[in-house]
């Protein structure tokens, strides 16, 4: 018990910046869709990838073959010849990439509405071309982080794994990027069959948070941010371009199509209460149609006029 305990603060003090990350999927995650939901997502999401490294490691599938160097053995958590705090980073990496599907797929206004929100309806969520384009949010942060992943000795990360083989870009092979599609899809199916049981709901303390939507979406931005800063930091400039190549534009087209929408809906608000009618007298009443007068008051103080 003892050594599990060293083991786990080992784990804290080698990877203070994965603990943040998971501190702020915690908050945004049970803020958004409540503890129970939380915590489904969590188990589901370890679990698929923890199996998907343990198979890769041994049988190639699905990331391809890639080795961990036991160069943190004894002073962090592994599990079965796996960094506990690895498959870890898999569950905030998903629910993050989830929360941007979400955002991106926002439906414009209706005409007349006066609130429109920033996150879809919870059984949108769920639906085909959300989780397809989760997948690709997941896949995409991937293409970002994983090089300079394999280039952790040069930060302080430190060289835990390797592939064996190489790979095409910037050492990563492309089934490495297949395997993160495969295990993406995966998190998102299972958890969507999981969750239905569980009551649909927020906790109440976080209603009164402001753009509470925009936590997981925060939390992508972040590690985005973290890993070009590293990319950065070690010289990677042409890594670097890459993602701002990739993420640019994106991000570009996510503030533009939001900032559109948005307007949309000022237009659409104020549009619906300029057609509502105003009579502020009996003048100022219709006629019906057939030349008749104006509509008196029925009620009327005599003192009053």
């Amino acid at each position: 018990m003892d050594s599990f305990v060293q083991l786990l603060v080992g784990t804290v003090v080698l990877r203070p910046y994965v603990v943040a990350f998971l501190l702020l999927y915690l908050f945004a995650a049970v803020a958004d869709m409540g503890w129970r939901r939380t915590l489904l997502f969590t188990v589901v999401a370890w679990s698929v990838a923890f199996t998907a490294e343990s198979l890769s490691i041994r049988f190639r599938v699905p990331f391809g073959l890639y080795h961990y160097l036991p160069t943190t053995a004894g002073r962090e958590l592994w599990i079965a010849r796996v960094p506990f705090m690895d498959s870890l980073s898999f569950v905030f990496l998903a629910y993050a990439s989830w929360t941007m599907a979400s955002l991106a797929l926002l439906p414009a206004p209706r005409d007349g509405e006066r609130r429109w929100a920033l996150s879809l309806p919870h059984r949108d969520r769920f639906s085909v071309p959300v989780l397809l384009l989760t997948v690709v949010f997941f896949v995409l942060i991937d293409v970002v982080v994983d090089p300079i992943a394999i280039r952790g000795d040069r930060w302080f990360l430190g060289q835990i794994f390797t592939y064996p083989e190489g790979g095409v870009y910037f050492g990563v092979p492309v089934s490495n990027f297949v395997g993160w599609g495969v295990v993406g899809s995966l998190i998102m199916i299972l958890f969507a069959l999981l969750e239905r049981p569980i009551r649909v709901g927020a906790p109440a303390w976080a209603a009164r948070l402001p753009l509470r939507p925009l936590y997981g979406p925060g939390l992508y931005y972040i590690v985005l941010g973290f890993a070009l800063t590293v990319t950065w930091f070690i010289g990677e400039q042409t890594l670097f371009l890459v993602g701002l190549f990739i993420y640019g534009p994106l991000t570009t087209f996510l503030a533009v199509t939001i900032t559109a929408r948005w307007r949309q809906r000022q237009r659409s608000s104020r549009g619906h209460l300029e057609r509502v009618p105003v009579v502020l007298s009996a003048r100022d009443a219709p006629a019906n149609g057939r030349g008749s007068l104006p509509v008196e008051p029925v009620w009327r103080d005599p003192h009053l006029e």
